[in-house]
C-alpha cells in the first residue's frame, strides 16, 4: 500500500514538473521572440507582482476585515482568543508590452476607482514609469497603465496590410500617452480639419488614411494638393493611382474638381431614398456601388485665399476662390448623409486659410505642432487654453514630429496621439497593388441606377464638369 502511495505521488510529481518545464519554456520562447522594449516591461511586470501585496499596503489599497473566514470559524475554539482581522489585498493580473505594463486589478470595499487614482503618482514611481493612468474597466474591476517609455517620443511604423478594414467607420490614428490605439469613427462625418507648421506629420497623418483605406472597393478618394502644379511633384505622387481624380494649385482645376463633386452629391441627395431605401447612407454603409467618397484638400488656403485688387486677373481669381468656398461649404454641409467626406489641411485653420463657415462645421479637428496659442484655438477651439499641457504648442521639438492633439468625444480635455510613419516604398506599393478598384463615384452612380432602372424627371441632368485628370 505505501509503494502504491509511493508511486502515485512519484507520478504527480514528475506530471507537475512537466508541466513547469512546458511553462518555462513558453516564457522563454516568448522572452526570445520579444522586442527590447517588451522584455525590458517583462522583468518589470515580475517586479509588480512580487511587490505588489507590500506596495498595495503602504499605498493604502487593502482593507481589514474584522470578519473572521468561514475556517477561522470552523477552528475557533469558544473561550479561545478571537481570530485576528484579515488583511485583504485587490487582485491583479499584469501584461507587459512594448512600453510597459497593464495592471488588471479588483476594487473592494472601500478601495475603489478614486482610490486607485489618488494613488496613481505613487505606484508610477515604485513601478519606474514615466505616468500612470486608472480607468474603470467594469462593475468591481479597473485597469492602471502604467508606461515605462513615453509612446509620444517613440517613432512608430506602419506597414499597409493590404486587407480591406474589417469596419469603414473605423480611422485608426495611432496611440495615445499611454500607448492606446486612437480611433475616431467617420459614420456621419462631413468633414476633418488637420492642422500643424510645415514637417510636424499632417500629410504623413493622411497618407496612412489613404494607405488603410485603399484595399476597400466601397471608398473612392480625389485630392486637391495647393502645394504642387502636378501629383508627381508633392507628397501624394505615391499614392496618386489610389485616386480617381487629383488638381494641383489651378484654381480652375479645382473648381472643376469641387463642382464635379457637388454635382455627385446633389445627384446622390436625389436618388439616395429610391437606391438605397434609406435617408442616410450610414445607415446601410458604403459600398462599392455608393462608395465612401473623400475629399482630400491639402494647403486648403491656395484655394479659399482672398485676392483684393481691381485688375481684371485679380478680379477672376476672386470669383474663382469665392466659388470654391461655396463649393466646398455645400459639399461639408450636405454631403454627411450621402456618403462624401471632406478632410481640409492647412498650417493654420485661421478663417483667413480655412472661411470658418467650412471649419466650424467639422466635428474632428487635429493639430499638429503649432506655434502660437491663436493657432492652437483655431485647430481645436477655445477651450484648449484650459489645457496647457495638451497644447500643440508644447510639440515644437523635433521628437514630437508625427504627434497631434484632438478632442476625444466621451472624454475630457483633450488627447495626444503618436501617429505611424508609413514609408514612401510601402505607401507606392498600396497604391499600385490596390489601383484597379480606383472609380468614379459618378460612373458608379450611373451604373447602379441603369442596373435598377431608375428614372426620374430632372435625371438627364449633366454630371457638371469633367474631373482634372491625375497627371
Amino acid at each position: 500500500m505505501t509503494g502504491l502511495v509511493g508511486d502515485y505521488a512519484l507520478k504527480v510529481l514528475l506530471a507537475a514538473a512537466a508541466l513547469l518545464g512546458v511553462w518555462l519554456l513558453l516564457v522563454v520562447v516568448k522572452y526570445a521572440r520579444a522586442d527590447k522594449g517588451t522584455r525590458v516591461s517583462m522583468w518589470q511586470a515580475v517586479r509588480v507582482r512580487w511587490g505588489w501585496v507590500r506596495l498595495a499596503r503602504m499605498a493604502g489599497l487593502t482593507v481589514t476585515d474584522k470578519t473572521p473566514g468561514l475556517l477561522a470559524q470552523i477552528t475557533a475554539q469558544k473561550d479561545g482568543p478571537a481570530p485576528a482581522p484579515r488583511v485583504l489585498t485587490p487582485r491583479i493580473r499584469v501584461k507587459p508590452d512594448q512600453f510597459g505594463v497593464i495592471v488588471r486589478a479588483k476594487t473592494l470595499p472601500q478601495v475603489g476607482l478614486e482610490e486607485y487614482q489618488k494613488s496613481a503618482r505613487f505606484l508610477a514611481d515604485a513601478w519606474r514609469c514615466t505616468r500612470v493612468s486608472v480607468l474603470p474597466e467594469g462593475p468591481g474591476k479597473v485597469v492602471i497603465r502604467g508606461v515605462r517609455s513615453d509612446p509620444l517620443t517613440t517613432p512608430t511604423t506602419h506597414r499597409p496590410t493590404g486587407r480591406p478594414p474589417a469596419d469603414l467607420t473605423r480611422w485608426e490614428l495611432g496611440v495615445d500617452e499611454y500607448a492606446a490605439r486612437v480611433c475616431v469613427s467617420l459614420a456621419n462625418v462631413p468633414g476633418v480639419t488637420v492642422a500643424g507648421t510645415p514637417g510636424a506629420g499632417k500629410t504623413s497623418g493622411v497618407n496612412k488614411f489613404v494607405c488603410d483605406f485603399a484595399p476597400s472597393p466601397a471608398v473612392q478618394i480625389a485630392t486637391a494638393d495647393g502645394k504642387v502644379s502636378r501629383a508627381s511633384e508633392g507628397d501624394y505622387a505615391d499614392l496618386v493611382k489610389r485616386m480617381f481624380a487629383f488638381c494641383g494649385d489651378d484654381l480652375d482645376e479645382a473648381n472643376a474638381l469641387f463642382k464635379h463633386l457637388v454635382e455627385l452629391r446633389k445627384r446622390r441627395s436625389a436618388t439616395i431614398r429610391d437606391v438605397l431605401g434609406v435617408k442616410n447612407m450610414w445607415h446601410v454603409g458604403p459600398s462599392p456601388e455608393w462608395p465612401l467618397t473623400v475629399l482630400i484638400i491639402d494647403e486648403a488656403h491656395t484655394y479659399f485665399r482672398e485676392y483684393k485688387g481691381s485688375d481684371a486677373t485679380t478680379k477672376r481669381l476672386a470669383a474663382l476662390t469665392a466659388e470654391n468656398a461655396r463649393l466646398v461649404e455645400d459639399l461639408v454641409k450636405k454631403g454627411r448623409s450621402v456618403g462624401i467626406l471632406v478632410i481640409l489641411i492647412s498650417q493654420k485653420t485661421t478663417g483667413d486659410a480655412i472661411p470658418t463657415f467650412i471649419r466650424d462645421v467639422c466635428p474632428i479637428g487635429l493639430s499638429f505642432a503649432q506655434k502660437t496659442v491663436e493657432a492652437a484655438v483655431a485647430a481645436l477651439g477655445d477651450d484648449i487654453r484650459n489645457w496647457p499641457d495638451a497644447s500643440p504648442v508644447t510639440l515644437q521639438d523635433p521628437a514630437y514630429v508625427g504627434v497631434a492633439v484632438m478632442a476625444m468625444q466621451g472624454h475630457p480635455g483633450y488627447t495626444r496621439i503618436r501617429t505611424p510613419y508609413v514609408s514612401d516604398t510601402d505607401a507606392a506599393h498600396a497604391a499600385e497593388a490596390t489601383s484597379h478598384l480606383t472609380a468614379d463615384p459618378a460612373l458608379c452612380l450611373d451604373a447602379l441606377l441603369d442596373s435598377i432602372g431608375w428614372a426620374a424627371s430632372g435625371d438627364d441632368e449633366s454630371d457638371g464638369p469633367v474631373p482634372p485628370s491625375k497627371s
